[in-house]
């Protein structure tokens, strides 16, 4: 690696520790403590003058001769430290001064104490290295992790500086698992299918391709874990979910991730009604568990999600906004002449169910701000839904809209084979007619149907989608990890890297301050 002159300054000071024979990554730490438990009990461990052992990064130096404060921060939070020449040693203090920076992670050793303007500190008795940071972090003052594709790339960076951003992914996790609290108590048992799939169902999805070198054959990513679910359910599982990562070759915006998490759920007995009540009931839940009401703050929006949803049907919804009934215009050529006759602005489509999507999309789903289900949706947009009894045109499935995005889609699953078969040879002829998307004939899954499926209910959610609701984020990737960026164009990586760095004076980042 090569460094540059900052990490170069951090380098000599490592070196130093080493010839002083101090190793600056140990492999032992002592810890008994984190911040927080130290402030949530600090009178107590004040009063018995208990001693204390503590880590944590040191995100603030203030050196005053023979006294220094510093603040050190774990993931529970972060507390200020005390290090006088005198009680420390001059060895022990001198080497603090001298070899350590912002960013360095620390152990300390001491006794809880009130400094003259009440501040709880710990009174530090020895303090070891425990991980010298080569590169400095950001100035936050500076705005030096404005960039979005810098914060992104160097995540850890991101997350070391900004609190809100490691709260948003705390609140993640905690909506992740009232999900599966809320589904573990409807008796649902959670399974796991293959990720890798010899041939790619359940969603109109671009997938990734791959290659099995052992066993000669081609394999996808999955695009979606519908079809080995309701394997499960033919094979008498009566309720199961899964939380998976899905894979889709397809573009990249603030809705969209390549890799993303999905939750799917399917309950035999039931149909699209059950699975509307059951959605709305799950997001009402996760968000008194997690946030301690059903009222969701996102922009300018107060998103009320207590049950129950209103429902409006696709047609009813394009009617409303477009003036096109789309159950009197079954053509692809009669539909797009009505959108040009009354002068609306689509994207052309090669065939009319994706002419009718791209129609709602467009001129639809932006007034859907609070939550709504629009169902029965036509029945070649749909190809694993059942028809409604009372038309062959429109089947039973909806898809549920929050804050002008989709959050989820369920169907009354198609259980009849013969059918089944006769929708994927729709979607052979939608392929044949351009439509890259359109699902693949599963042999196995038509299998699967004729030894018998009951009558059954399933829907997949957005994860990330519905984080961003819950953490008030406009984008995916700001509720991703890792979000897939393109290669850096100049210099891979180190671009970025340098382009994080601070100036030659250190800056103190507030340990709290928002970014």
């Amino acid at each position: 690696m090569e460094l540059n002159e900052l990490q170069q300054a951090r380098l000599a000071k490592l070196d130093r520790l080493r010839a002083e024979g101090i190793e600056p990554f140990p492999a032992r730490v002592e810890r008994d403590h984190s911040a927080q438990a130290v402030l949530d009990n600090f009178a107590t461990l004040e009063a018995s003058q208990a001693p204390l052992a503590l880590g944590g990064r040191i995100m603030l130096r203030r050196i005053f001769g023979g006294s220094s404060f510093a603040h050190i921060v774990d993931e529970s939070g972060g507390i200020q430290i005390f290090l006088s020449k005198r009680d420390l040693g001059n060895a022990a203090y001198r080497r603090f001064v001298e070899t350590t920076d912002l960013g360095d992670i620390v152990g300390v050793r001491g006794y809880a104490f009130r400094t003259k303007t009440g501040e709880p500190t710990i009174f530090v008795q020895d303090w070891t290295m425990l991980a010298k940071a080569l590169s400095p972090l950001p100035n936050k003052g500076e705005g030096s992790l404005s960039d979005v594709e810098a914060r992104l790339r160097q995540r850890y960076v991101d997350l070391v500086v900004n609190e809100e951003v490691r709260e948003t992914f705390r609140v993640r996790a905690r909506l992740i698992s009232a999900l599966r609290r809320f589904l573990d108590e409807a008796g649902f048992l959670e399974v796991e299918t293959p990720v890798l799939q010899p041939i790619y169902g359940g969603a109109a999805a671009r997938p990734f391709k791959t290659y099995h070198n052992q066993l000669h054959q081609e394999l996808y990513l999955r695009i979606a874990t519908e079809l080995y679910l309701k394997r499960l359910i033919v094979g008498g599982f009566e309720r199961v979910y899964e939380i998976a990562k899905d894979f889709r070759n397809e573009g990249v915006d603030r809705f969209h991730n390549t890799e993303f998490t999905m939750l799917e759920c399917y309950q035999a007995f039931a149909d699209y009604r059950d699975m509307m009540r059951l959605t709305e009931d799950l997001v009402a839940f996760a968000a008194r568990e997690v946030l301690g009401s059903t009222a969701l703050t996102f922009g300018d929006l107060t998103l009320d999600v207590a049950p129950p949803w209103p429902r409006i049907t696709m047609r009813d919804a394009i009617l409303q906004h477009t003036g096109i009934d789309i159950a009197q215009t079954t053509s692809l050529h009669g539909l797009a002449g009505e959108i040009e006759g009354r002068g609306l602005q689509v994207d052309h489509k090669p065939t009319w169910a994706k002419l009718v999507d791209e129609l709602f999309s467009e001129y639809v789903q932006p007034h859907l701000q609070q939550p709504h289900f629009v169902i029965d949706y036509p029945r070649a947009l749909s190809p694993l839904a059942k028809r409604k009894p009372e038309t062959s045109d429109f089947v039973e499935r909806f898809e549920a809209f929050m804050a002008g995005s989709e959050l989820a889609n369920a169907f009354s699953e198609l259980n009849d084979p013969l059918d089944q078969e006769q929708r994927f040879l729709d979607q052979g002829r939608a392929y044949a007619a351009g439509d890259d998307e359109a699902m693949q004939m599963d042999m196995d899954y038509l299998q699967a149907l004729m030894v018998g499926m009951p009558p059954t209910g399933g829907m997949g959610m957005g994860i990330d989608r519905l984080a961003m609701l819950f953490t008030g984020q406009t984008t995916i990737r700001e509720v991703i990890l890792f979000p897939h960026l393109r290669k850096s164009v100049e210099g891979g990586h180190d671009a970025v890297a340098q382009e994080l760095q601070p100036d030659q004076q250190q800056q103190v980042p507030e340990c709290t301050s928002r970014g």
